[in-house]
């Protein structure tokens, strides 16, 4: 076995990947803290050709030094919004057909393994504070909630790895089915 050079990984241009299709998938980072973790879900949304990331509130912007930091380069290729404030943020993705989901500890949640991404439905995963989780300004106007499931004594994943697991998830429910 031997690792494959960065020349057969066959990487594409930013152009070609602005060109090319996406994902139907926009994430809202709602009041996030670090920004390196802003930079983790841009790299993540590079590396499954999401739409766009929505960022809200007090969450760092492009250009930042941590962000740069942790997302190598796809704050060039992931096209991005700022948002002042969530609830507006969210109506307006609303408006343009995508279903909203908070990705937090619910009473109504439904289970990461539970959800069945439909056909050509758009959606919109809000990811929060780290310390907060997501707003109760944003919980108010979703149009649901994730919750992935943790056994271990802190219930509580660094959002850059929840957003990873939720977005694999619903990639490979498109890519590859069920």
């Amino acid at each position: 076995m031997r690792k494959l050079s960065l020349k057969e990984l066959n990487r594409l241009s930013v152009a070609d990947f602005k060109a090319r299709e996406k994902a139907p998938a926009v994430l809202v980072l709602d009041n996030i803290r670090s920004a390196l973790n802003v930079g983790s879900a841009f790299r993540t949304a590079d590396a499954f050709a999401l739409e766009k990331i929505v960022l809200c509130g007090i969450t760092a912007t492009p250009p930042h030094r941590e962000i740069l930091k942790t997302a190598i380069g796809a704050t060039d290729s992931v096209e991005w919004a700022y948002e002042k404030e969530v609830a507006p943020a969210i109506r307006h993705l609303q408006e343009q057909g995508y279903r909203v989901l908070a990705v937090e500890q619910a009473d109504q949640r439904t289970w990461l393994q539970e959800v069945q991404v439909e056909e050509g439905q758009k959606y919109a995963l809000v990811f929060g504070n780290e310390v907060q989780g997501v707003s109760e300004e944003a919980m108010a106007v979703v149009d649901g909630c994730i919750e992935v499931p943790q056994f271990g004594t802190k219930h509580s994943l660094n959002i850059s790895v929840c957003l990873g697991i939720v977005v694999w998830e619903f990639f490979r429910q498109w890519k590859y089915g069920k």
